[in-house]
């Protein structure tokens, strides 16, 4: 039960003018704002660059997940066994991490040194799984099509 003439700041309100006030249950979802907490939102800087180490630990994963699960990669150049994708998933991260801060400076866009970090763990990636030994070269008269498949040329039909 909430009377009508009790006023509230909310989310909106506070951000056109801090002396803006809506009648409770006028606006939808809106919520008492703390404005010292907003002030310290505010204050806030989003830091891209060096990424913390749960965010490099989860580009391990997924380059683990990557090299040992079925995926185009794998198709074509095998999969690595879980405990090999861990070594080089680790070895791959770690090498692109160094490269990538190597180029950083205070000066640097980090967006930009992000964009290096995540080009070489591609890069790297790609390279490993070509030079793995008994990885499967591609032959020249072989294409992938979309669902990430081998597609010979003899076995083309006319119409494409």
């Amino acid at each position: 039960m909430s009377d009508p003439e009790t006023t509230t700041v909310t989310a909106a309100a506070h951000e056109k003018s801090p002396a803006v006030m809506e009648p409770q249950g006028k606006a939808q979802d809106s919520k008492p704002v703390d404005i010292k907490e907003t002030e310290k939102l505010s204050n806030v800087a989003l830091q891209i660059w060096p990424p913390t180490q749960r965010t490099r630990d989860a580009v391990i994963k997924r380059l683990v997940e990557t090299l040992s699960s079925t995926s185009v990669l794998t198709k074509r150049y095998g999969k690595f066994p879980v405990d090999e994708a861990s070594v080089v998933a680790k070895s791959i991260e770690e090498e692109a991490f160094s490269m990538a801060d190597a180029s950083f400076s205070p000066e640097s866009d980090r967006i930009e040194i992000l964009q290096v970090y995540s080009k070489e763990i591609s890069k790297r990636m790609l390279d490993t799984v070509k030079a793995r030994p008994g990885a499967a070269a591609p032959s020249a008269s072989a294409a992938v099509d979309s669902s990430g498949e081998e597609v010979h040329s003899a076995s083309v039909s006319a119409d494409a």
